[in-house]
């Protein structure tokens, strides 16, 4: 059976239900605060990135089509502060600043992310959040782009103040050393806001080997312990590292300032890695050890 490219009827967490110039979402709310979800079709996607592209990483390629069989929902912007304390009550960020709490959530690790969609799921029967896989991720970031990021442009200033990052997200040349308010820069074409920058986005899995071969919804490791995969780039990174395709991972217990989350919800979520002990701040990241 083929899956649905849109959903047959408004889930039943919804609030508000509609369509719109970048598609279908839906509307619930905890504590009075908004949680705004877009609905993601299924498709088919190229993974990774071309040997050409500037500023690529190794693990990047090869290039391989992928198929995410089922649509699901993913949250319009990265977790907000206030989303974050209507359901988990405090405040771990480090950059606090609006008063309406709308820059993304950060300083929160792996465990913390799984914990925050377990507590919106007891608020929201039938939601089934959870942390999007890689391929989910790049699948919504991309929105039938190819290119380094989702307005169809290439990355020509991996090191620098790049032109068409600008438009998208906050980096290191244009964030002054700290978050920004979600939805200050431009959509993709599925209406998802700061996927490019701000902050990085947790993973549900550890990062996988890619090859050739063509994959259907593609996971990674889930041994415990494992690294788990960030997607998206930050504030802090340079613009290479906010490319669509870019791949870093941490440590499931480390905590940082440039660490966020975005959650997917509509599927039956698989078995989360047991809660375990905290890293110190900004320990155990690839991104620092690596660069990225």
């Amino acid at each position: 059976m083929t899956a649905p490219a849109f959903p047959a009827f408004p889930p039943l967490w919804a609030e508000v239900f509609g369509e719109d110039d970048h598609g279908i979402f839906a509307e619930c709310s905890v504590q009075s605060v908004r949680f705004v979800w877009r609905w993601i079709p299924p498709g088919r996607f190229l993974m990774g990135s071309p040997p050409e592209e500037i500023g690529r990483w190794d693990d990047e390629g090869p290039q391989h089509p992928v198929t995410i069989s089922c649509g699901f929902w993913l949250g319009e912007t990265p977790v907000t502060q206030a989303q974050w304390v209507a359901v988990m009550e405090k405040n771990p960020s480090g950059f606090k600043g609006d008063e309406a709490g709308q820059r993304p959530v950060e300083t929160v690790s792996w465990h913390d992310s799984v914990a925050f969609a377990q507590r919106l799921n007891e608020a929201l029967p039938g939601l089934h959040g959870a942390l999007p896989t890689e391929a989910q991720w790049e699948y919504a970031c991309r929105a039938g782009t190819e290119s380094a990021f989702h307005n169809g442009k290439p990355c020509t200033q991996p090191e620098g103040d790049d032109p068409a990052l600008n438009e998208l997200g906050w980096f290191n040349k244009n964030s002054e050393g700290q978050t920004h308010v979600v939805k200050e820069k431009l959509p993709n074409a599925w209406g998802l806001y700061d996927m490019h920058g701000n902050v990085w986005e947790w993973c549900h899995h550890g990062l996988r080997t890619y090859t050739a071969e063509a994959q259907r919804d593609p996971g990674g490791t889930q041994e415990e312990g494992a690294r788990r995969v960030l997607r998206g780039g930050s504030w802090y990174r340079r613009a290479r590292s906010c490319r669509a395709a870019c791949r870093s991972r941490g440590d499931p217990g480390v905590r940082s300032q440039f660490l966020g989350l975005r959650l997917a919800a509509g599927q039956e979520p698989e078995a989360a890695e047991p809660l375990g002990a905290e890293r110190p701040l900004g320990k155990g990241l690839r991104d620092e050890a690596g660069g990225r």
